[in-house]
């Protein structure tokens, strides 16, 4: 694949995920800890696992579903403030 045709599907993955994600403003504390850890995760698993020469699709996924459990189980409320 060319680097012009990668940009290309990039760049439509991205707009693609900004208008999915634009229906998520009903989402509670938790809800949206958990698809921005998701989030994360996947993209940085599959960084990872690119650069060190496995599989950017299995890093992603392994990465995405980390990142969704941690975030998910983070409430990000501080008790005795």
């Amino acid at each position: 694949m060319s680097k012009t045709t990668r940009a290309a599907t990039g760049l439509t993955l991205l707009v693609l995920a900004a208008g999915a994600l634009g229906g998520c403003s009903n989402l509670s504390h938790r809800e949206n800890n958990a698809l921005v850890g998701g989030g994360l995760g996947a993209a940085g698993g599959a960084v990872i696992g690119a650069v060190t020469g496995g599989s950017a699709l299995y890093g992603g996924l392994l990465g995405g579903a980390a990142g969704a459990a941690v975030g998910a189980l983070s409430s990000g409320e501080r008790h005795g403030r």
